[in-house]
């Protein structure tokens, strides 16, 4: 089924319902009727394990989405009493919602389902997305619609297992509010690019604190899939990956995403990743072992989340802050890839320039990809970087420093492509010039525009030019007419990094010619 059609049918039989207000409520209503069918399919496979103990649904059996969600039987044909109208909103409203938020319904046969510590994660899995959730229409004729529809996908077939992603990502682009903070859906090919540079292995953990929907888990999962030779490796693949998110909705597709995947109880929490204490990830158990994200950027943190971090790293930044927290929890030998805009690469401020210096100190940053500005159109043109580091000394590092060289590479557009759009996303295979570079690197020099497509810089060069790290840039181009708000937004950008500059170049002269100003005292006259 393809899915923008099928995203399409389901916003418009919500648009009749007089009970459905905008597209968050629209995005609430498709993600309880998506999780209980998948979690349904699910349970199948469950029933057929061959273990000491039959399958026991916490579902009541009456609730069980095999039990009253179909109208058609195995070959097509209409079932009778299938519950459609009143009967149906009265069924969901009155016994279905209650039992499963762990209330008790309007028939008290049916007790509301109860989660203790020793809950199984996938059965406990069944009451978090059920609190999180709503059912707002009011028609039942048209949710019965709504059912028959997301009823008609086999998600026992293979070649619909990226659903959930995918859904995601077309109901984004119809949120007028999306990306506004961050929030964009990164493309499959990026996802599965970043996966294979970092080869994470049977028996590591790979971990995702601002995972969204669970692609890069979903991509970590299926390169390790082909791994799978023992019944020890296919336990270890069930404890492989683990996320956080802290927007409900992305954070509830992701559990339906893994649940499709095959992980039985997946390790997926609800939370905000900065909301700790730094301190509490001291301990060796709060370590993974690879790291692969986009982390929100362009909002701004609450003055008590900063405070988790060390004064230095108290950034208002999220991008600042989640880089602490990857570095953070990162293993030891662990190897992380994280895509970061440019004002992260640039940025000399006083918290950006103590994040770098400790990046350069601690870990090993080998490797930076710059990004085109249209890899994740439409929702944005805010250009963004792959930054690969390992939590290990380079060999030869000079004193001091874990980094000795830094290998810069510039992802020019493909042939025939100008930007990338959503008829003309990017491709797995638009990465494997990176990839032949990757494993035979040498400087490149750009010859139609005479600047540098691959350059390698020390650590101490780096650190001479106070950690700017915004190297083997894109050539200039036409300027892309933007929205006014992030046209705006790249003007302020541009102009704080030049106002940094000119700051460096001043401090410069003063140093050189031994003046000594208060250049807080020069602002105020």
């Amino acid at each position: 089924m393809a899915i923008n059609n099928l995203v399409k049918r389901l916003q418009n039989i919500m648009r009749q319902d007089a009970g459905v207000n905008g597209d968050a409520q629209r995005i609430e209503q498709m993600v309880w009727i998506f999780f209980l069918k998948v979690y349904d399919a699910q349970e199948e496979i469950w029933e057929c394990l061959d273990s000491e103990e039959p399958f026991r649904s916490i579902i009541p059996k009456e609730l069980r989405w095999r039990n009253w969600a179909h109208s058609k039987d195995d070959e097509g044909r209409l079932i009778k009493d299938a519950l459609t109208g009143d009967e149906l909103l009265s069924f969901i409203n009155g016994k279905l919602f209650p039992v499963l938020k762990g209330q008790k319904s309007f028939d008290e046969t049916i007790p509301g389902i109860r989660i203790s510590a020793d809950t199984p994660r996938g059965k406990a899995i069944v009451q978090e997305v059920f609190l999180e959730v709503n059912q707002y229409m009011k028609n039942g004729t048209l949710l019965r619609q709504m059912i028959d529809v997301v009823d008609e996908i086999d998600f026992n077939d293979t070649s619909e297992t990226h659903t959930f992603g995918d859904i995601y990502e077309s109901l984004l682009k119809d949120l007028q509010g999306a990306g506004r903070a961050g929030e964009f859906y990164t493309p499959r090919a990026l996802t599965d690019f970043i996966i294979q540079m970092l080869n994470p292995k049977i028996g590591e953990k790979i971990g995702d604190f601002a995972m969204g929907t669970g692609g890069f888990l979903v991509s970590a999962l299926e390169y390790l899939r082909p791994q799978l030779k023992t019944a020890a490796d296919s336990k270890a693949f069930q404890n492989a990956v683990l996320g956080q998110e802290w927007k409900p909705f992305p954070y509830l597709l992701a559990v339906t995403n893994l649940l499709l995947h095959g992980i039985e109880h997946p390790d997926l929490h609800h939370t905000d990743s900065l909301g700790k204490p730094m301190s509490a990830y001291h301990d060796k158990s709060q370590k993974v072992d690879v790291i692969a994200m986009n982390p929100p950027y362009g909002g701004s943190t609450e003055a008590s989340v900063k405070q988790n971090f060390k004064t230095e790293f108290r950034s208002s930044e999220t991008a600042d802050l989640f880089m602490v927290l990857i570095m953070e929890r990162l293993a030891k030998h662990g190897r992380a890839g994280v895509i970061v805009p440019d004002g992260f690469l640039f940025g000399t401020d006083g918290t950006k320039l103590a994040i770098k210096q400790h990046l350069l100190r601690n870990f090993n940053l080998h490797t930076i990809i710059r990004l085109p500005g249209s890899i994740f159109a439409p929702y944005t043109s805010i250009a963004t970087n792959i930054l690969f580091f390992d939590n290990d000394t380079a060999e030869d590092a000079p004193e001091g420093y874990a980094t000795k060289d830094v290998w810069f590479y510039r992802m020019d557009m493909p042939d025939g492509y100008k930007h990338f759009s959503k008829t003309k996303p990017m491709l797995l295979a638009h990465a494997e010039p990176i990839r032949e570079w990757w494993h035979n690197r040498h400087e490149m020099t750009d010859t139609d525009n005479n600047n540098e497509k691959s350059r390698c810089f020390s650590v101490a060069e780096i650190i001479q030019s106070d950690c700017d790290f915004d190297r083997c840039k894109f050539p200039k181009d036409e300027e892309e007419i933007l929205p006014p708000k992030e046209l705006l937004e790249n003007y302020y950008a541009k102009r704080r990094h030049l106002e940094q500059q000119i700051d460096k170049t001043l401090a410069e002269i003063q140093r050189i010619l031994g003046i000594d100003l208060d250049v807080h005292e020069m602002q105020d006259i």
